[in-house]
């Protein structure tokens, strides 16, 4: 599918992915020693990951404006850098406004200056018939890369004693490797020839700033970014399972950071290449998956709300809750692929990526302190259920807004079979 030399980028595309986002992430392997040594609640946790969104949607809005002209290398590599300094900060231990200081920052470093740089670098890789499986094996290689990764931070933290110490540790651990692969991409990762023909371009003064009113005015474009935002949103319900196995189904402590790898990062090496592969082998249509699988997630959230979990052993709990998972993991993996199929234009890529982006990642702006909010005032199995009802909802919406897209895509080919933004 790709020659020897976008392998090679590929590569360090991944790296990347799969590296930036451990600190933000940080409750994905720690949200108990999170919890416990930063002094925080579910709802402050969920209050830090919204603030890092209310950032991160004003950074993607912005992004939609450099995203196609400054160079790969350096806002990838500036970006790990700049985010690994804020993970030796956070080994500080500050306090709760501390914390939220530094997942305000994270909103910058990992999602305006990587995030729709990183996608539009892996759309370029491949035609529109190979998005699916860009993507899908994009997920899973960051699934190794953030498993390998989160697995040597819990092995950190377990060495210097699973106490305050190891909980330090882990945070500088991640903090050095993403500055290391930063070093790494800035002096390894050559320029594409996209960016070559921009700078061409721009000397030659063609166009100030090529398509983002059409971009903008592309209904297409906007389905695919709710698409996004409705798969997000029941993402977002995935980081609460963690408390969910921990104080309903009584999951020892030890097994919880595991559980939290898995769950956030081993999903989509399972996720990925099965999502890309259904969605362009068998379906041959990204959009057509995200329509199957929305109303997967919604008959599965049902079904999680009946189980009769307090009469169920933990290890069916877990199984339940990663199987769920697994698909919304298929789901992040090919959501974006959409912008491929509809054929939007090259040079207008890393604008639709950056509106997809600042559209679909909006539910962690709210999702992770409502979610949050809600298990903190109805305490036991009870507020679970009404956030596996919330998911629920946004599964529903996704099943609509889904299959619009599809009928959007499918008349734009009848009237326009080579049209592009």
């Amino acid at each position: 599918m790709l020659s020897k030399k976008r392998w090679t980028i590929f590569s360090l595309l991944v790296l990347c992915g799969g590296t930036i986002y451990k600190l933000p992430s940080l409750k994905d392997a720690f949200y108990v020693p999170m919890q416990e040594y930063f002094h925080l609640t579910n709802g402050e946790i969920g209050n830090a990951m919204s603030v890092n969104s209310i950032v991160t949607t004003i950074g993607f809005f912005l992004s939609i404006y450099f995203s196609d002209k400054l160079p790969r290398r350096f806002t990838m590599s500036l970006s790990l850098i700049a985010t690994g300094l804020l993970g030796i900060y956070l080994s500080t231990m500050p306090g709760y406004w501390g914390i939220l200081f530094v997942w305000a920052l994270f909103g910058v470093t990992c999602d305006m200056l990587n995030w729709p740089v990183l996608l539009k670098s892996v759309s370029l890789l491949g035609d529109n018939t190979q998005q699916g499986r860009l993507f899908g094996f994009f997920e899973t290689g960051r699934g190794i890369v953030d498993t390998v990764i989160a697995f040597s931070a819990l092995a950190v933290f377990t060495w210097f004693g699973s106490d305050y110490f190891g909980f330090k540790a882990a945070i500088l651990f991640y903090s050095f490797i993403a500055i290391l692969v930063g070093v790494v991409i800035f002096f390894v990762l050559k320029e594409s020839p996209e960016e070559q023909v921009a700078k061409q371009e721009k000397a030659e003064k063609k166009e100030a700033n090529p398509g983002l009113g059409n971009v903008l005015k592309n209904k297409t474009v906007w389905l695919i970014a709710f698409s996004v935002f409705c798969v997000y949103a029941v993402y977002c319900g995935l980081t609460f399972f963690i408390p969910f196995l921990r104080n309903v189904y009584a999951l020892p402590i030890a097994l919880v950071g595991a559980y939290g790898i898995i769950n956030q990062y081993c999903l989509k090496m399972v996720g990925g290449p099965i999502g890309g592969l259904i969605a362009d082998k068998v379906l041959k249509s990204p959009s057509q998956y995200l329509f199957y699988t929305f109303i997967i997630s919604a008959l599965a959230l049902v079904a999680l709300i009946l189980l009769p979990h307090e009469q169920m052993p933990v290890y069916l709990g877990m199984a339940c809750t990663l199987m769920f998972g697994a698909v919304i993991f298929t789901q992040r993996a090919v959501f974006f692929a959409p912008i491929g199929e509809a054929g939007i234009s090259e040079k207008n890529t890393g604008a639709a990526m950056a509106l997809g982006s600042f559209i679909g990642y909006a539910p962690a702006m709210f999702c992770y302190s409502l979610y949050g909010y809600i298990l903190d005032t109805n305490p036991g199995l009870l507020g679970y259920k009404i956030v596996f009802g919330l998911m629920a909802v946004f599964a529903c919406a996704g099943i609509v807004i889904s299959g619009l897209l599809i009928k959007n895509i499918r008349a734009q080919r009848k009237a326009e079979p080579l049209t592009s933004v």
